[in-house]
């Protein structure tokens, strides 16, 4: 990750915790729990018009064959709107979508909401100069911001 694209992430949420873990993946700092911050995520996504295809609770899922996970929950949502103009500029990009935000609580209990950089989604599908890519970044930053929001 180069030092601009840091600072324009960060430019982003500069009232808030970001950490940038794994490859393509931005992560921001919840200060509620996670269910509470899943509820949020889910709302937002429904007031701004989005589908919810699916919520995943992954901690539910563990402890049906006797595992144990931390409070961790996925949202799948998007819809033909926001996706195809993506998927017009590369096709494959359709392996991305919808859209997901994960939210989890870390080893010392502080939950994170993360989602995909669409910046990182072209670079993996060969996508340069797709308008989709800014308003997809734009749309998840929004959504995510509003989410953590007090």
């Amino acid at each position: 990750m180069n030092a601009f694209r840091i600072f324009m992430v960060l430019a982003v949420f500069s009232s808030y915790s970001l950490c940038a873990a794994a490859d393509g993946l931005i992560e921001v700092k919840s200060p509620y729990n996670v269910k509470d911050t899943m509820n949020r995520v889910e709302e937002i996504v429904k007031q701004r018009g989005l589908d919810v295809f699916a919520r995943i609770d992954h901690a539910a899922g563990a402890a049906k064959v006797g595992k144990s996970l931390r409070p961790t929950e996925l949202l799948i949502f998007g819809n033909p709107q926001g996706g195809t103009p993506l998927m017009e500029c590369a096709q494959s990009a359709g392996i991305d979508l919808p859209l997901k935000a994960l939210v989890w609580e870390d080893a010392s209990a502080q939950v994170w909401l993360g989602y995909n950089d669409p910046a990182y989604l072209a670079q993996r599908h060969g996508i340069t100069g797709c308008p989709a890519v800014e308003n997809l970044r734009k749309a998840l930053a929004g959504i995510a911001e509003a989410s953590i929001a007090r």
